[in-house]
């Protein structure tokens, strides 16, 4: 069960960082929950990763590695233009050489996992996320998403100068009423395999590890617990079998 909790970098400093909020020193974690958690999410740079490793192990029961994960979206310390951006070239190799540089940059700096490419149908140019897309095209969406895939991942196994990519967000989060984030999503399912489906195939035929659910409902049951979206389609239909 710890390996599926997912704490931001600020659970292993001691005092450095200021926390307010939910993440008051008050509610943070004690020690014997923190040591068993599976992965951080915003700690990058080689020396912080390595010290947090460390100081993990010295305390995890079964020895089992933190996974270090970030938003690595269009670039880590070189950065390339937005994925809408990367998009309107329709050059798919522009996109793989992208990913590639992050993920390699990435990879250096300790980081693990990327959480992209995103790769949501969007068409209401209200919604707050349309910059990180690839825009309104399915066809388009899913020769993007692939060569994401490609340049973040290389030849599996991954090497070390490559990451895991995480295919987000599953499903249909580009389609909120009225542009709203996290809002309901209200669509046919003729129109959800039709234009909004074939971008997510795509990454996961390019063999992207992970997929991310989204955060909004869909055929009106919310996406994390929705067992036709996540059973039936991505792992029956789709024959994910990653993370």
């Amino acid at each position: 069960m710890g390996q599926l909790i997912q704490v931001t970098g600020d659970f292993f400093r001691n005092g450095d960082s200021k926390i307010t909020g939910p993440l008051s020193q008050e509610n943070r974690l004690k020690d014997n929950v923190r040591y068993t958690v599976g992965s951080v999410l915003g700690i990058s740079g080689a020396s912080d990763v390595e010290n947090i490793q460390k100081e993990y192990l010295k305390h995890n029961r079964l020895k089992i590695p933190l996974l270090f994960m970030a938003d690595v979206v269009h670039g880590y310390k070189t950065i390339f233009p937005i994925p809408l951006g990367l998009a309107s070239t329709f050059n798919p190799d522009m996109m793989t050489i992208s990913s590639e540089v992050a993920a390699s940059e990435s990879a250096a700096g300790g980081v693990r996992v990327t959480f992209a490419p995103m790769t949501d149908l969007v068409r209401d140019p209200r919604w707050g996320r349309v910059m990180e897309s690839t825009g309104e095209d399915p066809y388009l969406n899913s020769v993007m998403a692939a060569a994401s895939v490609k340049g973040f991942q290389g030849k599996l196994p991954i090497d070390e100068n490559h990451v895991a990519a995480t295919v987000k967000h599953f499903a249909a989060y580009g389609a909120p009423e009225a542009g709203r984030q996290y809002n309901t999503v209200d669509i046919s399912e003729w129109r959800f395999r039709d234009q909004y489906l074939s971008s997510y195939k795509a990454a996961i035929d390019a063999q992207a590890q992970l997929v991310m659910t989204s955060f909004n409902t869909l055929f009106g049951i919310p996406a994390t617990c929705n067992k036709y979206l996540m059973k039936d389609i991505l792992r029956d239909e789709l024959t994910f079998d990653g993370g």
